[in-house]
């Protein structure tokens, strides 16, 4: 018996729909890829609201995209205008992704399941552009790239998560969400330093401090 034929009980549809809207916020692009495929070669079975993702002209134009982020988010800087472009789509679509996983039979679960999964996506999205933003602060492309694919690898893991252990999946995202949290605020605080160190270097306030230094004390320009 194929292992994922279970995927309509409601745990299984309440796993995807959460993960469809995390995943969304990291990789819009290989979500709807990945779980349009797995549906076209018959690994699961689709809900209704997401069959449309099997359809070979999106999983086409969604593989393609795929390949597009996947470079363009392992180039320093372009990843952050990347992630700034996708603000206004990673959200909204993480919001239908969710809804067309649990709405097919009730226009007001589908409601639900849209904010849910819309709250969703902003959170992974929020941390993501942090993440990204403060390891642009390094000036070489290792760590950025080490990062990129770090998040490849957890949004397939936690796709596969959803799909074969619902409830492990549960608690893993809720690990998932307080971390990015806290994550958040402790790289927030890091690039408002970074930004306050640079405004000052910038307006000349370490060249003025340097000045008065050897004015005060010549013989510390010879050290």
């Amino acid at each position: 018996m194929n292992a994922f034929s279970h995927l309509l009980d409601a745990p299984q549809l309440l796993a995807l729909a959460a993960a469809l809207g995390w995943a969304s916020g990291i990789r819009l692009y290989a979500s709807v890829f990945l779980v349009g495929a797995a549906g076209f070669m018959g690994w699961i079975a689709l809900p209704h609201g997401l069959q449309i993702l099997q359809h070979p002209g999106v999983m086409a134009a969604s593989g393609f995209m795929l390949l597009v982020e996947f470079f363009a988010d392992k180039i320093p800087l372009l990843d952050t205008a990347w992630d700034a472009i996708h603000t206004v789509i990673r959200i909204p679509a993480g919001a239908a992704l969710a809804a067309g996983t649990l709405g097919a039979d009730s226009t007001a679960m589908g409601w639900i399941a849209a904010l849910l999964g819309g709250s969703l996506a902003a959170t992974s999205h929020a941390a993501k552009m942090t993440t990204r933003a403060a390891v642009n602060t390094s000036p070489e492309p290792f760590s950025n790239i080490a990062v990129s694919l770090m998040e490849d690898g957890f949004v397939v893991f936690m796709l596969w998560l959803s799909a074969t252990h619902p409830l492990l999946f549960a608690v893993a995202l809720a690990v998932t969400l307080v971390t990015a949290v806290l994550l958040m605020v402790v790289l927030v605080r890091f690039l408002r330093a970074v930004m306050r160190g640079l405004s000052g270097f910038l307006s000349g306030g370490g060249l003025s401090r340097r000045k008065l230094d050897v004015q005060q004390d010549p013989d510390r320009q010879s050290r």
